[in-house]
């Protein structure tokens, strides 16, 4: 452990936190990601840790080579808000990746999306709202399963940094579905990946304390849910992103409109995929009064229209991301608990990594799994707050 100690100066209040914050002793005081929202909450954790450090051996390899060029940084005190910008910068936010194959560094993109999508008026929104796009059309095209894998993964654990994490698994699952099921052309799925990215832009902030919250919304916050379409394709626009079928995409994606593609203009399109995927995504994230739903039952939130008849959107998804998606949890005809990592040659046929063996107690190490041979069918999904194993990312990634 290679402690760096921070003045209560360096941190930036309502923003989530670039790393984990430690007390001198080390022991953990706040997740990276976590948002200090009050000078009181601030100093509450100095009473309880005296001194306020940061761990630059913590972040992975993937952080090291930039970690070592910040501690001349955080000893001068500079805010923490500009190393979490530079820490994108150095990795994500020019477009670059954060290793040899070009995938994503997931955990520092969410942190970067989340930035950018909390700071709408800033003077950069526009360049660095398109190189984040960019990444996730890349992303979404180059490494599907594992782009799923990732963002199901991180949501169904998230509610510090819920809003920007569910647009980009929008974003993501608009992209796949359009690119490999619906055909459309590529300026279409650029497009709706755009229109996913920013329809919630409006209120970002506002979701993520939503989804901590327990009380019911108050009058001030159900103005500002209802309103946020319009509001966010307000800002798009003022912020030069002015493409007219993004814009009503986003003006129109909570719209009910059921009925078939076909008879819908290319924006009603955008919105209708849009309407479909979010619904899927929102479902997958967990909330102060509810835990993840299975993955299966987000399907059929989506899978059925406003008039309980087969929807021709949701199919589309079901189709292009197979009833039990990456990141599911199903129990296998073994009596195995696994993780899904990979689409199968059919929607129920997936690659999956098992966890528990037949007595629900960890493998330890995960064991691969074709899901299409029969002793390892799968029988049914399992809720995430049944499988107590906390697997990195980065090891899943690492089985894909």
């Amino acid at each position: 452990m290679n402690l760096v100690a921070l003045t209560i100066e360096t941190i930036q209040l309502g923003q989530p936190l670039p790393f984990a914050l430690r007390a001198s002793s080390g022991a953990l005081l706040a997740q990276k990601g976590y948002v200090i929202r009050t000078r009181a909450e601030l100093e509450v954790l100095i009473a309880r840790g005296v001194q306020l450090c940061i761990d630059t051996d913590e972040s992975g390899d993937s952080h090291r080579h930039y970690l070592s060029q910040l501690q001349g940084m955080l000893l001068s005190d500079k805010p923490l808000g500009h190393i979490a910008e530079m820490k994108i910068a150095a990795s994500n936010q020019d477009g670059r990746d954060d290793d040899e194959s070009g995938m994503p560094d997931w955990h520092g993109l969410q942190l970067h999306a989340t930035h950018l999508l909390r700071s709408p008026q800033s003077s950069d929104f526009g360049s660095r709202f398109w190189r984040l796009n960019e990444t996730l059309v890349r992303a979404s095209e180059q490494f599907p399963d594992a782009t799923l894998l990732a963002l199901v993964h991180i949501s169904a654990q998230e509610t510090q940094m819920y809003s920007a994490t569910h647009s980009m698994l929008v974003a993501c699952v608009c992209m796949i579905v359009a690119r490999g099921t619906l055909r459309w052309p590529e300026a279409q799925v650029r497009r709706v990946g755009c229109a996913a990215l920013g329809m919630n832009v409006a209120m970002t902030e506002l979701q993520d304390q939503l989804a901590l919250q327990t009380e019911p919304l108050d009058a001030a916050q159900i103005a500002a849910v209802e309103s946020h379409a319009l509001r966010s394709a307000e800002l798009l626009l003022a912020q030069g992103i002015d493409d007219p079928l993004v814009l009503d995409a986003v003006r129109h994606h909570h719209h009910r409109a059921p009925g078939a593609l076909a008879s819908k203009t290319e924006a009603q399109q955008l919105a209708r995929l849009l309407q479909r995927a979010d619904i899927f995504a929102a479902r997958l994230a967990p909330r102060a009064v509810r835990t993840p739903m299975p993955v299966t039952a987000a399907m059929q939130a989506c899978y059925y229209d406003e008039e309980q008849q087969v929807d021709e959107t949701g199919v589309a998804i079901v189709k292009a991301l197979g009833v039990y998606p990456p990141g599911a949890f199903v129990r296998l005809a073994s009596k195995e608990v696994g993780l899904v990592l990979k689409r199968g040659t059919t929607a129920t046929t997936p690659r999956v990594a098992v966890l528990l063996n037949r007595d629900d107690m960890p493998t330890g190490e995960m064991i691969p799994r074709d899901t299409s041979v029969p002793a390892w069918k799968i029988t049914g999904p399992v809720a995430q707050r049944d499988v107590r194993v906390n697997v990195s990312l980065e090891r899943l990634l690492s089985m894909v």
